[in-house]
């Protein structure tokens, strides 16, 4: 179990700088894109890819990482199960393609949509290889492979848009992202899949991933169908400015919920039958999780105008406002989604499903109810649906765990006082000393500074906690020496 928690130490600092790295070229890539394009570019792919991306959600190698022990004939045939239904599924995009200029009265999806679909072929050839590399906990070597693929499609799409190909450089750069992992995953791992067998016991994992697969689809269905309401009713510029508003806020957090949640499901799966050290390392986890998205999502929305002009520019002002009132969504995920690594690293996937099932009707409902009113109508619907269901849900996801609903409490309220105090602070100085200043750039830097310094000051001296990072310090240093001798 040692030899674990240096691994997943290692992994989780790993993941955290990939994600740096992935975070910023994710937002150059933004801040570029915004200013070559427009927003009914963005708009007129956004309503294919939360279209088809709702075909390419397969989760079947999942069982590779959960799973205690894994043939090579298992993960072989997995293997081509994947890929057959990546081709399926790029077939299933030809067909949708006429379905969807029907539907949004716009002839330009046809090929966007055939384009779109030779990405699942690509996904799903990777998606064992990745796994593999999951499973044997190697995240130094997944973050690099993160990074170079961000970086290909980055290079791909500006130079398409600066070559004057419009919408179809943001098509291009989500081509060629899985592309380039594909290559990565095969390269660095090594393995080559055998030929697939009849007998080799795939049915419980197959029952697993497929389970995990149908939970992940009704969960995006949830969180994406308001884009289509509003590519279909309000057109592609309004869905353009909402879409950019809705990844905007979600960069960061979803960053960071990659680099924790991918370490902790891996390292929660190995702990799944010693309750205690799980209890520790899911707290733990947690804790850092929160204490990493609670301060990010309320800087987010405390100074959205800012944020909005300095990373998409004066053209995308309006979205400013649909971008603060989707933070809460934000925080409420921050909060939650931790529970589904505990949920499905335990076997607890057919409760995960259930939730899921139980937010898809909330949210949608939400939606239908703010849609007359346009993207911001949309956003405030949405961000009170999902505050309405934060105690449910933990109550929920939590039950019959070794996990208590007041142990996820305390482990997250030194986090969110802390973040209380800074954002309180940032926000006074902001308005007497930094709101006069011409820049959004400079006013941007200065609220940043106030905010996360005052935050990390209170966290770690106030709240006590400069002990426990220390000690993660410490582990890291020992987990670096350890691999190099």
């Amino acid at each position: 179990m040692e030899g674990l928690k240096k691994k997943a130490i290692r992994g989780g600092f790993a993941k955290l700088v990939g994600q740096a790295f992935n975070f910023g070229l994710r937002i150059l890539f933004l801040v570029v894109m915004a200013r070559l394009l427009d927003p009914e570019d963005f708009g007129l792919v956004a309503m294919v890819t939360v279209i088809a991306g709702l075909f390419g959600l397969l989760a079947l190698s999942s069982a590779t990482v959960q799973k205690d022990t894994i043939t090579d004939e298992q993960m072989s045939t997995l293997f081509w199960i994947n890929l057959l239904i990546g081709a399926l599924l790029a077939g299933l995009c030809v067909l949708a393609a006429p379905i969807l200029v029907a539907f949004y009265s716009e002839p330009r999806l046809y090929w966007i949509t055939v384009s779109a679909g030779t990405g699942f072929i690509f996904s799903t050839a990777a998606a064992q290889h990745l796994a593999l590399l999951e499973r044997q906990l190697r995240f130094i070597t997944l973050a690099v492979i993160d990074i170079v693929c961000q970086l290909v499609g980055l290079v791909v799409g500006v130079g398409l848009a600066l070559a004057g190909f419009g919408y179809w450089a943001l098509v291009a750069s989500t081509i060629a992202l899985p592309a380039m992992t594909t290559i990565c995953a095969w390269t660095v791992t090594g393995w080559t899949p055998g030929r697939p067998r009849r007998k080799a016991g795939v049915r419980s994992l197959l029952h697993f991933g497929g389970t995990v697969t149908l939970n992940t689809v009704v969960t995006y269905v949830a969180y994406n169908f308001e884009k289509v309401l509003l590519g279909r009713f309000w057109g592609a510029d309004v869905l353009g400015l909402y879409g950019r508003a809705y990844q905007l806020i979600n960069i960061p957090t979803q960053n960071l919920n990659v680099a924790v949640g991918g370490v902790t499901f891996a390292a929660l799966s190995r702990l799944q039958n010693d309750p205690i050290r799980l209890r520790s390392y899911f707290l733990k986890s947690y804790g850092l999780a929160s204490s990493l998205t609670l301060p990010t999502t309320m800087f987010c929305a405390l100074f959205a105008e800012d944020i909005v002009l300095v990373a998409l520019g004066p053209k995308w002002a309006e979205a400013a406002s649909t971008f603060r009132l989707l933070s809460p969504t934000v925080l409420v995920f921050g909060i939650i989604n931790p529970t589904a690594w505990l949920m499905v690293s335990t076997g607890l996937q057919v409760r995960s499903l259930r939730i899921a099932l139980v937010i898809a009707p909330l949210v949608i409902a939400a939606y239908i109810i703010g849609m007359p009113y346009g993207a911001n109508g949309v956003a405030l619907a949405y961000s009170t649906a999902m505050t309405l269901w934060l105690v449910p849900h933990i109550l929920w996801s939590l039950h019959g765990t070794p996990i208590s609903p007041w142990s996820m409490l305390v482990a997250t309220s030194k986090p969110f006082i802390s973040a209380l105090i800074a954002a309180a602070i940032a926000f006074a100085t902001a308005h007497y000393f930094v709101r006069h200043l011409h820049s959004p750039f400079f006013r941007l830097a200065l609220e940043a500074a106030v905010m996360f310094v005052v935050y990390y000051w209170v966290l770690l001296f106030i709240m006590g906690e400069k002990a426990l990072y220390l000690d993660l310090l410490r582990e890291l240093r020992g987990s670096s020496s350890t691999q190099e001798g």
